[in-house]
């Protein structure tokens, strides 16, 4: 009341008023969001490059990478069919590229990205009764779609890996290292 006085007796004379608020009224600031860059992916890494898992449950398989996502992780299958491990990403800092390629152009993976491979959320929330008293975890289950999807994409990627010899035996042995290999002098 006295601050809306004190500006319209200062409007109507000229004078400049010696009243100053207590606090400083702030005008907002603009949210300056930070946009991040995608992932840089290793330059040894490329689409068709065969790829040495180093941890998780298939660590020790060689896969066949079919393609960079969004999140900066890899798209990698075994083929199923030849290694056991699916369609699946992989952070690149757990892999080893090696020297050795595939052409998987002829694989159609425009529809896998990391919205494809999202958990869906459980509806039903349980308390802390529920869960102390509730039975065994559910058993995860895979999809038909995710079956379905498995199975196009290894169609074609066993025919590019039987196009290259001796590739489809590589593909199904474990890397494994003895007490007297030297992983630094190795060529992969």
């Amino acid at each position: 009341h006295q601050y809306k006085t004190l500006i319209n007796m200062t409007a109507a004379t000229g004078k400049g008023s010696r009243f100053y608020p207590s606090e400083d009224i702030k005008p907002a600031k603009a949210v300056h969001r930070v946009k991040q860059n995608p992932p840089r992916i290793r330059a040894s890494i490329t689409p068709g490059t065969v790829l040495i898992l180093l941890a998780g449950r298939f660590r020790g398989k060689r896969v066949v990478c079919l393609k960079p996502l969004e999140s900066g992780l890899l798209l990698v299958s075994g083929p199923y069919k030849i290694n056991g491990v699916p369609l699946r990403r992989v952070n690149q800092a757990y892999v080893i590229a090696t020297s050795t390629k595939v052409d998987v152009s002829s694989v159609d993976v425009k529809k896998f990205d990391d919205a494809y491979f999202s958990r869906e959320k459980d509806a039903d929330t349980q308390g802390e009764e529920e869960f102390f008293m509730g039975d065994a975890p559910k058993p995860a289950v895979v999809s038909d779609e995710r079956k379905k999807d498995q199975q196009t994409v290894d169609a074609a990627l066993l025919k590019a890996v039987a196009a290259v010899d001796m590739l489809e035996g590589y593909l199904a042995a474990r890397f494994t290292l003895t007490a007297n290999d030297k992983p630094h002098e190795m060529v992969f």
